[in-house]
């Protein structure tokens, strides 16, 4: 278990890429300037990119609900990008904020979403990082992104995406991710308690 950057030697901002990395234990590149991220066997933490928002999710059931990756309109708008969002569903009250919850703002909306729920979500209002998205279509859920996780050994176990949905509005150039369940559409089963 490592407590925090500081103390944590594994942080190291010259370490060797993700893809040389050993994802069997914890990994924090130099991704923002946070540097007290943690994880152990029962939660890590997310945090934004200049570091005001921090928060402890857990990285097991029943917290920790589902894992994916969305290639809708909305999330490729949401990331500026259209490679699509890789996220992790988590129960609310597993959620646990260390700092800078004053410090989010949001923005909701249901005139886009295909489901027509409304989805509010959350960012650092100094940095603009989402850090969740809720929606009212699944009370209780909280939808976190992949790369807002410290310890980034984690988007290779616990975190990995399970399924990979809107695959019809992919880009073409864009391959479907290796060893996921492969959806047309919207997945309701990632948002299932």
């Amino acid at each position: 278990m490592s407590a925090s950057h500081a103390e944590d030697k594994s942080y190291n901002p010259d370490a060797p890429s993700f893809a040389k990395a050993d994802h069997s234990k914890p990994y924090y590149p130099c991704n923002g300037l946070a540097t007290d991220g943690f994880s152990n066997e029962n939660e890590a933490t997310a945090t934004c990119f200049c570091g005001a928002v921090q928060y402890a999710f857990p990285v097991k059931k029943p917290g920790l609900v589902d894992t994916f990756v969305c290639h809708c309109y909305d999330c490729n708008k949401l990331t500026a990008s259209v490679m699509g969002t890789a996220a992790f569903v988590v129960k609310g009250d597993h959620l646990r904020n260390i700092r800078g919850e004053d410090n989010l703002t949001s923005f909701g909306q249901s005139d886009t979403t295909t489901t027509k729920n409304k989805m509010t979500t959350s960012f650092c209002k100094t940095c603009g990082t989402v850090m969740y998205r809720v929606g009212s279509g699944f009370p209780g859920l909280f939808l976190m992104r992949i790369g807002t996780v410290d310890d980034l050994s984690l988007a290779e176990g616990v975190l990995k995406p399970r399924i990979e949905q809107f695959n019809k509005d992919r880009m073409s150039y864009l391959t479907p991710a290796a060893g996921v369940e492969q959806y047309h559409g919207y997945y309701y089963g990632a948002y299932k308690q």
